[in-house]
């Protein structure tokens, strides 16, 4: 028989038993948790410490990069446009190289190059993967943003090297590097406005700001782009000029280049052709031979020249009219709006060598002009007597630039006052100085006009509703190794509107071509189409670009100057 008391205490130590069990399967269970805990704070602590020691080399090299030791001239000024867009800008950029010695896993590193680096094209790591064959230090970019530059920081690759080094941008790219130009890796200025202004850029503080507007700019160099296209020429230049106060607003030549990228411009084709080149340009003189009659009083608007020949003989060459169908008896304007060879020698005649000669100086054609830039060209000398007094009438044999053709065309037709084009836009305008005859503007302008508007005239093309525009246009052949040769070079220099002037734009062509496939389109409201280029002249195929431009940078102009 079992004692009660047996029972009792085997039931005692079977629920202490329980008890035990189940405070050991606690005690287990709050140890596998507390474990889980541990772990996953140990897990955090590892990241916060990476993330936190990542931040710090990150935060301790911006910091190094605030305080590197450059110098105040290093940090040259910042140059604007008229509207405060920035066109060339000093920063401190980063440059990041690979040294292939140090490349533990090269697939893994060229991955995390192309995923950091997805601008960059195939072809370019083809040749980053060739060079980390090559054992020896190479760039992968230059001028890298901060947030490529983090990303590549917290990769914690040893191959990958940083570099911190001053670096000026031009935000435009090819857009104004005819007019900015270069510095050099010493950071001195060696072409345009950083050579000119190079003092000035690294001690002055504030921006140095232009008279150009980069909606301008941008509109006149599409369209000379198009132009190539279009009549295939090797290069184009185009200046817009405020004709009160001589503010050039655009300035454009192609081909141009990208100074963020080249140093270098020994190709002749990078001349700036707008301020450097120097050209003959054709029957666009004819307007000064007329002006300058107007402005010794020699002639009217309406004075009649009768029985003109269709040709002339000077020093056994002959003076022949372009054109066939020019009448034999024309009035002054008729002359210049027909673009008259000889009636533009006898208005030439009637002036004189030495009145036509001082004219031309006054208005700043002969002579190598003063700019805010030093690619400036120097007209070749002239040398007077009768027979070049007669072929420059016409514009044949003489020579200077795009610019001084715009500044000329300027003071002709803005009451007679002497304007110096400039790129710097200045506070205070100089007081105006009249050097020509009040008359030369009020009777050259209906000229320019009927030039445009008429069906007689050579630049129909340009006849844009609602900008009164008028101009004249130049068809020149131009000169190779000393002779006159089948190459063209075509020019239209508009002013509009031509009731109370505000602009100058002068376009030039390289050697354009004939398309027997254009369509043109006149602007007059006719809506008349013509298909193909008859002849290579400046009226089909410069007064066409122009046309263009006028149309898409007029309501620019109308609305903010």
């Amino acid at each position: 028989m079992i004692s009660l008391k047996n029972n009792i205490n085997k039931d005692l130590l079977i629920e202490d038993y329980n008890h035990q069990f189940l405070y050991e399967k606690k005690k287990n269970n709050l140890n596998i948790s507390f474990n889980r805990i541990a772990f996953i704070f140990f897990i955090f602590g590892i990241v916060s410490i990476t993330f936190s020691i990542k931040a710090i080399y990150l935060g301790s090299l911006k910091k190094s990069i605030k305080n590197l030791n450059f110098t105040e001239s290093e940090f040259r000024s910042t140059i604007i446009d008229r509207n405060d867009n920035i066109i060339a800008k000093t920063i401190i950029a980063s440059n990041i190289g690979v040294n292939p010695n140090l490349v533990i896993d090269k697939k893994k590193l060229l991955l995390n190059l192309k995923l950091i680096f997805s601008e960059n094209s195939s072809d370019e790591f083809k040749i980053i993967e060739k060079k980390l064959d090559s054992k020896k230090f190479f760039y992968v970019k230059k001028r890298v943003s901060q947030q490529q530059l983090d990303e590549l920081m917290l990769l914690g690759d040893k191959a990958i090297i940083s570099e911190q080094k001053i670096s000026r941008i031009y935000p435009h790219e090819n857009l104004f590097s005819h007019i900015v130009g270069q510095i050099d890796d010493d950071n001195n200025g060696i072409s345009g406005l950083e050579k000119s202004f190079d003092k000035d850029l690294k001690q002055k503080k504030l921006p140095l700001k232009l008279t150009l507007d980069t909606d301008i700019q941008y509109l006149i160099r599409e369209e000379l782009i198009k132009s190539e296209e279009i009549f295939k020429n090797i290069g184009s230049a185009a200046i817009l000029i405020n004709v009160e106060n001589g503010e050039i607003l655009s300035l454009v030549s192609l081909p141009d280049f990208d100074p963020n990228k080249r140093k270098e411009i020994s190709d002749k084709n990078f001349i700036n052709r707008a301020t450097k080149g120097v050209y003959e340009f054709g029957s666009v003189f004819k307007t000064f031979t007329l002006a300058a009659a107007f402005d010794e009083k020699i002639i009217e608007p309406l004075t009649e020249f009768n029985d003109l020949p269709k040709s002339l003989t000077c020093a056994g060459f002959p003076i022949r009219e372009y054109d066939n169908k020019i009448p034999s008896n024309l009035t002054a304007e008729q002359i210049l709006i027909r673009s008259g060879n000889v009636g533009s020698v006898r208005i030439g005649q009637k002036v004189g060598e030495e009145k036509f000669r001082l004219f031309l100086s006054k208005i700043g054609v002969l002579d190598k002009i003063n700019f805010d830039i030093e690619e400036v060209g120097k007209p070749i000398k002239f040398n007077w007597g009768k027979c070049p007094l007669a072929t420059a009438s016409f514009g044949h044999g003489i020579t200077t630039t795009l610019l001084q053709l715009a500044k000329a065309y300027s003071i002709i037709v803005n009451g007679g006052y002497k304007i110096q084009p400039i790129l710097i836009k200045k506070e205070k305008e100089n007081k105006k100085e009249k050097i020509l005859n009040d008359e030369v503007s009020r009777k050259i302008l209906p000229i320019l006009r009927k030039i445009v508007a008429t069906k007689e005239g050579t630049a129909s093309l340009a006849n844009v509703n609602g900008y009164e525009i008028g101009g004249k246009t130049g068809t020149a052949q131009k000169s190779v190794d000393g002779n006159y040769s089948k190459k063209k070079l075509n020019t239209f220099v508009s002013v509009f509107p031509t009731s109370k002037p505000k602009f100058v734009l002068a376009v030039m062509l390289d050697e354009p071509k004939t398309n027997k496939d254009y369509i043109y389109h006149y602007r007059d409201g006719s809506n008349i189409k013509y298909t193909g280029t008859p002849f290579n002249t400046a009226g089909w195929t410069t007064v066409e670009v122009t046309g263009h431009i006028i149309e898409n940078i007029g309501p620019i102009l109308a609305t903010k100057y």
